[in-house]
């Protein structure tokens, strides 16, 4: 603290004890910076700054965000979207410039002094970014912990070298993070917070114009090019086939963006189905069935409460090193079946991931209404498990770092 500002402090403090019906002045304002680098983040930050300011009415918010987290009230220095690349390509291209803002990023922070730093997600530009800051005595938060659960386990201590706290969205998290002596809150998923127990299928069906009664099929190859490019093909023969079995069938498959939907149109099977122009949510609530690639999309499906296939595929080379090294430490991948403990939505993985299988498994569904039934109360009390308030329990992991707090 200067000369100057104790001087004042100082004053504050004589004036406030000479009034003892005069509350303790702070000698400042808290101030919380947050880092979020896509739009997933961008809606988690504002969540939790909205429940920061409940707690801290006075405080000031700065960082990287997009138009939620500016909606929100935050200072935003640079929009969450120079942070969003993707693709190895893509990030050699760009890492000169998100090296030389991270180091700007980190002087800026420094100078500007939060009592607590959060990275949301993103973590190969937070975590770095938080282990600097966490050396010079600032406060750091990573929310949205990292797949430890799945693979590379170890990099959970590398995290808490990093991050005062984790914030966790699944509960299965953070006894991963205690074997490392890190910090870890299981704080709620806010997916699960923001969709309905009882989702109204009708209602979803009339929003997107389909038949009430007709079956159908959601179909979700991806929501990147690559993804489409590796699945689509796949997945749309596989419904090709369903729809030769199930008359009237509709299918429907979200596009995540202009260039997803293009790329989709062009596959074999695209004539017979409907793009849609984002709109996952609404049609995975309004299917009979959901097709989807592995990955946050499961989660969603689940919520909507709908059975579901699942299917993956990456590049051969890849998986063969993933496989000989042993960096995977599960033998479930879908979050349902993770979060469950068993396989309630069946995985066809890598060579598995035909036409011929994803067709049968979905078929499955669709001529078995009781295990569909049988769904609901798993489903139901999953949901119920992720549902904590995740931006109030994010708000109060936070605060508690806060050092008038402590």
């Amino acid at each position: 603290m200067g000369k100057e500002q104790g001087q004042a402090s100082g004053t504050r403090d004589v004036t406030a004890f000479s009034n003892p019906q005069s509350p303790i002045p702070n000698p400042r304002r808290q101030r919380f910076a947050l880092v979020a680098g896509e739009a997933s983040g961008d809606l988690l930050g504002a969540g939790l700054v909205e429940q920061l300011r409940a707690r801290f009415p006075d405080a000031e918010f700065a960082g990287v965000g997009g138009a939620a987290m500016r909606a929100a009230g935050v200072e935003t220095w640079h929009d969450a979207s120079e942070l969003a690349v993707m693709g190895l390509s893509e990030v050699l291209r760009h890492l000169p410039r998100l090296l030389s803002l991270r180091r700007g990023l980190r002087r800026r922070l420094l100078d500007w002094r939060p009592d607590v730093f959060v990275g949301i997600d993103a973590p190969d530009f937070n975590l770095g970014l938080e282990r600097a800051l966490k050396r010079r005595g600032v406060r750091t938060v990573h929310y949205v912990s990292p797949s430890v659960w799945a693979w590379r386990e170890a990099r959970a201590a590398k995290i808490g070298r990093s991050a005062d706290r984790v914030l966790c969205l699944f509960p299965m998290e953070p006894a991963i993070y205690a074997r490392h002596g890190v910090d870890a809150r299981f704080v709620g998923h806010p997916m699960a917070d923001a969709m309905p127990l009882n989702p109204d299928r009708r209602r979803a069906r009339a929003e997107l114009g389909l038949d009430d009664d007709a079956p159908v099929l959601a179909v979700l190859p991806g929501s990147r090019l690559g993804e489409i490019e590796r699945l689509g093909a796949v997945f749309l023969e596989a419904a090709a086939r369903v729809a030769a079995q199930v008359p009237g069938l509709q299918v429907v498959v979200p596009a995540a963006t202009p260039g997803c939907r293009d790329a989709i149109a062009r596959l074999p099977s695209a004539a017979h189905l409907r793009i849609l122009d984002g709109r996952a949510r609404e049609a995975m609530t309004a299917a009979d069935v959901v097709l989807l690639a592995s990955g946050t999309a499961t989660l969603e499906a689940m919520l909507a409460k709908r059975p579901m296939v699942v299917g993956y595929r990456i590049a051969p080379s890849t998986y063969r090193i993933v496989k000989a090294l042993g960096l995977l430490k599960v033998d479930r991948y879908a979050l349902p079946n993770v979060l469950a403990g068993s396989t309630i939505a069946p995985e066809l993985m890598q060579d598995d991931c035909t036409p011929a299988n994803l067709a049968a498994a979905v078929l499955a569904w669709f001529t078995d209404p009781a295990a569909v039934a049988a769904l609901e109360p798993v489903y139901r009390g999953l949901h119920l498990a992720l549902r904590r308030d995740a931006s109030a329990s994010a708000a109060d992991a936070v605060a508690g770092l806060v050092p008038e707090a402590r």
